[in-house]
């Protein structure tokens, strides 16, 4: 589960350059075989010419011809070396230069990216699955114009306890989109069933979404039923004319979406998602909820929501301590400054019950310390990293010893 609030300032990313990009392309063996063979030729013809005194008649006519031809195959070859030692590294270095990345973008993202992997990773099924993390969605228009990529995430939780069993876990989330997401609805995604929350990433092709998980599914009911009230959105987003407009939402209308509409939300409703068979909708009544907001409904003022700019969520779930952990995952890729976390009033009666651990999941932190500390000891996460989907980070406690 997660959600986030701001922190810190925007980050932009320089563009590195890729190592070995100015590596000049190596010379073609056969070409310069070709070129040895044609000046070694000429090197001949001339040694012939010049040691070689031709009688009249046939040898004298190809004395002649000798003479004439091992000017015309040294320079031949010659150029030929030249053009595959100079000439042609230059030309192949500032075509990739110039037109390359003109042609990368001229084609779709997932054909590029699927192109790219085939080549490094070979053919496989599951190379779809990294496609579709590493883009943020499935790449099918142009410039990347179904993708949702977030360059600046914060992410905050807030844990406090209800009683000895149960606790609040407020999660406070805001993503700010590298290009607006054209989109006017946001989806949002309960479950108590493992599988379903490991295949939800993948098998969304709507851009903006997030995803519930309730470990315990005896608390899955009352649990959403509770988040549902607590829910926040912020929004900064352009109307239909291109204006630049901020909303948020006292109370949300969130819509449940019937069961027999799950399949227009999850491709693994409709169709076997690699390794994962088609879901059968009646299968999952117990465990998966969703639920539907119309962003254009928060804007009011007659405004028509057209793309999002920048989203902040925040909500509050019932969860049972003695699961003894929470955490939040990436939905798609986003750069993360860092994570807050606050834990002091997990325990009801205000002391140190309990001991924490944060153990972040992703290509890497700077975590502090890895051992147990106490709730006051909880700092923040300063990840400074891109967080694809599975990413996260999880708070670990147990009782204090």
């Amino acid at each position: 589960m997660g959600y986030f609030e701001p922190g810190g300032e925007a980050v932009t990313a320089g563009e590195k350059q890729r190592p070995g990009a100015d590596t000049r392309p190596k010379p073609r063996p056969p070409v310069l075989r070709l070129a040895f063979v044609l000046v070694l030729a000429g090197v001949a013809a001339l040694l012939t010419v010049v040691s070689w005194r031709a009688a009249p008649g046939w040898p004298t006519a190809l004395h002649d011809v000798l003479e004439a031809v091992f000017p015309l195959v040294v320079v031949a070859g010659a150029a030929i070396g030249g053009y595959e030692l100079f000439v042609h590294p230059w030309l192949v270095t500032e075509m990739a230069r110039i037109s390359g990345p003109r042609i990368v973008e001229a084609l779709l993202p997932q054909q590029v990216m699927e192109t790219f992997l085939h080549s490094i990773y070979g053919d496989n099924e599951a190379n779809r699955d990294v496609v579709t993390g590493v883009l943020g969605g499935e790449g099918l228009r142009p410039l990347g114009g179904d993708l949702t990529i977030s360059t600046h995430t914060g992410v905050t939780f807030e844990l406090s306890a209800v009683d000895h069993e149960i606790y609040h876990l407020t999660t406070a989330v805001t993503y700010s989109f590298k290009k607006n997401v054209h989109v006017d609805r946001f989806i949002i995604f309960a479950t108590c069933n493992a599988l379903l929350r490991d295949s939800i990433s993948a098998g969304c092709q709507l851009p903006l979404f997030e995803l519930w998980f309730v470990p315990d599914s005896s608390l899955f009911e009352s649990s959403v039923d509770d988040m549902l009230p607590s829910v926040r959105l912020r929004i900064e987003y352009l109307d239909g004319e291109g204006r630049h407009h901020v909303a948020s939402s006292s109370k949300l209308e969130l819509r449940e979406v019937k069961y027999q509409q799950w399949a227009d939300y999850l491709t693994f409703f409709r169709t076997n998602m690699g390794p994962l068979p088609r879901q059968n909708t009646l299968d999952h009544l117990a465990d998966l909820r969703i639920f539907e907001c119309d962003l254009s409904d928060i804007a009011g003022d007659d405004h028509t929501v057209a793309a999002i700019e920048r989203l902040s969520m925040r909500a509050t779930a019932l969860q049972r301590i003695d699961d003894g952990y929470c955490y939040w995952q990436a939905p798609y890729p986003c750069y993360v400054e860092r994570i807050s976390m606050s834990a002091k009033e997990l325990d009801i009666e205000g002391g140190d019950a309990f001991e924490f651990r944060v153990v972040p999941f992703t290509f890497r932190s700077n975590t502090a310390s890895a051992r147990w500390l106490k709730p006051e000891e909880l700092s923040d996460l300063d990840v400074r990293s891109w967080l694809l989907p599975g990413h996260g980070v999880a708070l670990l406690w147990r009782p204090a010893k």
